[in-house]
């Protein structure tokens, strides 16, 4: 066959209705290709620059929790439209949008689990589903999630990725600042901990309620954490902002997290701190 007529043939094409699965992932950061396979074997860390990719809920729970241990809490309150809001759209069509985009009823997944044998109690925060925004759902799961942590006797793990409250249900929303922080007492009572995981970004009523009052509070490398953005910030004190400032690494320096965990080492770094926490011995 002639070279000429080898380059002019066509590519076979895809039929109607077939899935085609998209075999590799373009790191946002170095915008390099990394395939899926390696990614997920990796908890979704760049090989290449070390950048943290934003996980959903469901690929959190996979990252943190050991291999079929995971047990639903979460998942039977529904969202509802008390304020009849609207701006561009109802809030009732947001709603549907992101609960068909994510396949739950709202910004956060609860359950039960283990890390390397160790009994926890999980909440992670879908920024998936409107930005991880926190409204009355969330709240209430995560108030349910303290609740049962302390019944059960487990330590509680929220995993936070929010950009704050949710300004459709307005008041109600603001009201999940003061209901959050409230039913984290009962773990206070019982004497169990209660670490929370602060991913890119947890800004807004999320930073200034549940994540930062935890007695150990950890975060990812690379996380944008704050109440209000820096941009924001700038223009309102008028000045510029230090390098980094509102990241992971800067807030660690500062005293606001007590670590900064690769996403790689989080499970042997949470067993470990949970087994001196509770005085249990950890599986290696």
């Amino acid at each position: 066959m002639a070279l000429d007529r080898f380059f002019r043939r066509r590519r076979p094409q895809q039929q109607p209705g077939t899935d085609v699965p998209d075999l590799w992932t373009q790191c946002p950061a170095c915008k390099e290709g990394v395939y899926n396979r390696d990614l997920e074997a990796g908890a979704y860390v760049c090989p290449k620059c070390g950048h943290h990719i934003r996980l959903d809920a469901a690929q959190r729970v996979q990252v943190l929790l050991d291999e079929g241990s995971f047990t639903q809490l979460s998942g039977r309150v529904q969202p509802t439209d008390a304020l009849n809001f609207q701006d561009t759209e109802a809030y009732t069509d947001r709603l549907r949008r992101a609960q068909k985009k994510t396949g739950r009823p709202d910004a956060i997944l609860t359950g039960t689990g283990t890390i390397l044998d160790v009994p926890v109690t999980l909440a992670v925060m879908d920024f998936a589903f409107s930005g991880g925004s926190m409204g009355s759902v969330v709240g209430e799961e995560i108030a349910r999630a303290a609740e049962h942590a302390a019944a059960h006797g487990t330590p509680l793990i929220i995993v936070t990725a929010s950009g704050g409250a949710r300004m459709q249900e307005s008041a109600l929303s603001l009201m999940q600042m003061a209901k959050t922080t409230v039913a984290l007492e009962t773990l206070t009572e019982r004497g169990l901990p209660y670490v929370s995981l602060l991913t890119d970004p947890t800004t807004g009523g999320v930073t200034a309620s549940f994540a930062t009052i935890a007695d150990v509070i950890v975060a990812e490398p690379g996380a944008l954490i704050g109440f209000a953005g820096p941009r924001v910030i700038q223009q309102t004190i008028r000045q510029n902002l230090p390098e980094g400032f509102q990241r992971a690494e800067f807030l660690l320096e500062h005293g606001m997290v007590d670590a900064v965990v690769d996403r790689r080492e989080q499970r042997a770094y949470l067993a470990s701190l949970l087994g001196l926490l509770t005085r249990r011995e950890v599986s290696a």
